[in-house]
């Protein structure tokens, strides 16, 4: 008797996305053909991320019914190394340099932080002291040239001296190796050939530009986390494996798109800015989805407010980021970091009330989470002027509103002699004012003026600020996703395989179109070899040329789309010139680095359309205390509104993952992709 074979349509395509937080870890399970999207959250193990991966993997695969080898992909966003940066926890690592440049990281740059004290700024210790840094004897040119050979006997000493040093992870960073490679790349196999089981890594493979500190400090970060994510990784492939999971495992990345494991391993600084990243690129799908291209973007968890500008549906990127107190100049997505979100502190000192960046963190967390937490914060004060319903996530956390109104009374309300609800509109004031700051820098600070814009906000507090912020910067539109807490694993199944290819010129410039053609050929045949491994498909490939240039004396560079055309480079540098910062010089304009941004286009998940159902109806009414008093506001749940449900300010709108205030003056419509437009 024979048996039919199953109907290949009918199965699933399953890609997994995992974004590891501070607190929560989201998943977000997507199957191609049915369109159809199972999220969950499960507590993050910093100890161990990677069993929260796991943990989450399993939930979400359960919620579905599908087991584990039927998972075609698998995207991660992690802060594993940026964690590892930001509390100095990286591997014990040593800096290879060229003689006489010992003190690079030392000396550093003459900025001082943008709100610090310039008179009592300190400057903070490097990642690598002095001690760590050694010198090998070599020098090449500004253009490339050799001057003095490597002394292979220097590095043959170098080497007896990292052993002693007992290091785990070594930088190497030789004098103008972005123009010739070929001493540190010789440097880089003396010593993986001495010291097996130390990381080495070198700058001509993480950043081959100009700028001898911020090369030599990307280099050296790199090195620090290399060891750690390494590890990670490594665990994280074995856990998939003993699930009996063979999609390959991809990585977020700063600059917006995926890696598999073999690049992170090589260059895990690329994963800086990883999750916050993943939110940027969800966000633009939504926007997408409504037929919006100019968005400004702002993702609020407990701790900090990540704000990112799209213009033309085009994400930005930048070389000039920071992570903690580091410049890091690889390329990542253009946003601004704040110590702004619902775990902000509100202290009173000297009659003034600030709010953040300290934060109450996860642990003991705000006072209404009821986890022992004594100080105001910015959750507490939504709890206080009833902004939150009396329990998250689904009903699993219940609010404590005692504990949250006796930490506003105690910390600021009594020693400001006001009200309980006034002191919690002037925390809320605060915060958003401080986000405003941060909005201004990346629209009108940019040349952009943001009633242009529509402002998305997500994260977990984002949607609570998104009608406030948008009052202060005169926008009229606010786009809040379909599930806004977890949009950046949402993102992860948005985003396409991405790498970056740069090189400086051996000289800054006119601009040299023979020059810079054979460079750009060098650099796309780099890229094509990484697709090639990554094993994209042909069709699936993209390339796009990039140039940095400035005017003579500047001591920074602009990023401009390149042209084959001299004088087209020229114009569009000078307009993007002038976009920024409101002026041209009468000046020669240098071209400094070109590079190459790679693209493989990954299969975008299908959008399935929200069904019509008999209109928005609100399960409860909450008293929500305004400046012109106290309301009864409609709740409504975020599951039970269908396609054309229409919302009136003021309302509150709950779901799993996220709660949305709605202001008086708004009104709300649900667009068939599940987003939220409300206009003013």
């Amino acid at each position: 008797m024979s048996t039919a074979s199953p109907d290949p349509s009918l199965a699933p395509s399953l890609a997994i996305a995992v974004d590891i937080g501070g607190t929560f870890t989201d998943i977000a399970l997507h199957d191609a053909r049915s369109g159809r999207i199972w999220r969950a959250k499960t507590p993050s193990v910093p100890a161990d991320p990677s069993q929260a991966f796991l943990t989450g993997v399993r939930l979400a695969l359960a919620d579905a019914g599908y087991a584990a080898p039927l998972l075609e992909r698998v995207l991660h966003g992690t802060t594993v190394a940026t964690n590892m940066i930001l509390e100095d926890k990286g591997a014990r690592t040593a800096l290879v340099t060229t003689a006489g440049f010992r003190h690079v990281l030392t000396i550093g740059r003459q900025d001082i932080p943008r709100r610090a004290n310039y008179l009592a700024w300190v400057k903070p210790p490097r990642p690598v002291p002095a001690s760590r840094v050694l010198e090998v004897t070599e020098r090449i040119g500004a253009g490339g040239i050799v001057i003095a050979p490597l002394d292979e006997a220097s590095v043959h000493a170098a080497a007896d001296a990292l052993r002693g040093l007992k290091v785990e992870a070594v930088a190497i960073c030789l004098l103008h190796s972005f123009a010739n490679p070929a001493h540190e790349q010789r440097t880089a196999e003396i010593l993986r050939a001495a010291l097996p089981g130390v990381a080495v890594t070198a700058s001509s493979d993480v950043l081959p530009v100009v700028r001898e500190y911020e090369r030599s400090l990307a280099t050296v970060l790199n090195a620090s986390v290399m060891p750690g994510v390494s590890t990670y990784v490594s665990r994280l492939q074995a856990r998939l494996t003993d699930e009996k999971v063979t999609a390959p495992l991809l990585l977020m990345q700063s600059n917006g798109g995926v890696a598999g494991g073999a690049t992170i391993r090589r260059a895990p600084a690329l994963t800086a800015l990883s999750g916050p990243a993943a939110g940027v690129v969800g966000a633009r799908g939504v926007a997408a989805a409504c037929g919006i291209a100019d968005i400004i973007t702002v993702d609020i968890g407990g701790t900090s407010a990540d704000i990112c500008l799209i213009k033309d549906g085009k994400i930005t990127l930048t070389q000039s980021g920071h992570v903690g107190d580091w410049p890091l100049p690889l390329p990542m997505v253009d946003m601004v970091t704040i110590g702004a979100g619902g775990g902000s502190i509100a202290t009173v000192d000297a009659g003034s009330l600030t709010v953040g960046p300290r934060s109450a963190g996860a642990e003991p967390g705000p006072a209404a989470y009821g986890r022992g937490g004594t100080m105001a914060t910015v959750t507490d004060a939504h709890v206080v002027l009833g902004h939150l319903p009396s329990t998250l996530l689904g009903g699993r956390m219940a609010l404590d509103v005692a504990a949250a109104s006796r930490a506003i009374d105690l910390r600021v309300a009594d020693p400001l002699g006001l009200t309980r609800e006034a002191a919690a509109r002037g925390i809320l004031a605060i915060i958003d004012n401080n986000m405003m700051g941060a909005l201004r820098l990346v629209s009108v600070e940019r040349g952009h003026d943001p009633r242009d814009f529509t402002l998305v906000p997500f994260g977990g507090a984002g949607p609570l600020h998104g009608c406030s912020l948008a009052e202060l910067l005169g926008i009229t539109r606010v786009l809040i996703p379909s599930a806004p807490g977890v949009l950046c694993a949402d993102g992860l199944l948005e985003a396409d395989l991405k790498a970056d290819f740069s090189r400086t010129l051996p000289k800054a410039g006119a601009v040299d179109l023979e020059r810079a053609q054979a460079i750009y050929g060098e650099l796309s045949r780099q890229a094509d070899d990484w697709l090639a491994g990554e094993k994209v498909a042909p069709a699936d490939r993209q390339q796009v040329k990039i140039a940095l240039l400035r005017y003579h004396g500047q001591g920074s560079e602009l990023s401009i789309g390149w042209v084959d055309d001299a004088a087209g480079v020229e114009a569009a540098f000078a307009e993007a010139h002038r976009t920024l910062y409101g002026f041209t010089l009468d000046s020669a304009i240098e071209l400094v680095t070109l590079r190459v941004e790679a693209t493989g286009r990954m299969p975008a998940p299908p959008r399935p359309l929200l069904a019509a159902v008999s209109g928005a109806k609100s399960t409860a009414t909450l008293p929500v205390h305004f400046a012109i008093g106290t309301r009864d506001v409609p709740l409504y749940e975020r599951s039970s509104l269908g396609a054309g449900d229409k919302i009136s300010g003021p309302a509150i709108v709950t779901q799993l993952d996220a709660t949305t205030l709605v202001l008086p003056g708004w009104t709300g419509e649900v667009h068939p992709s599940g987003a939220i437009l409300l206009t003013r």
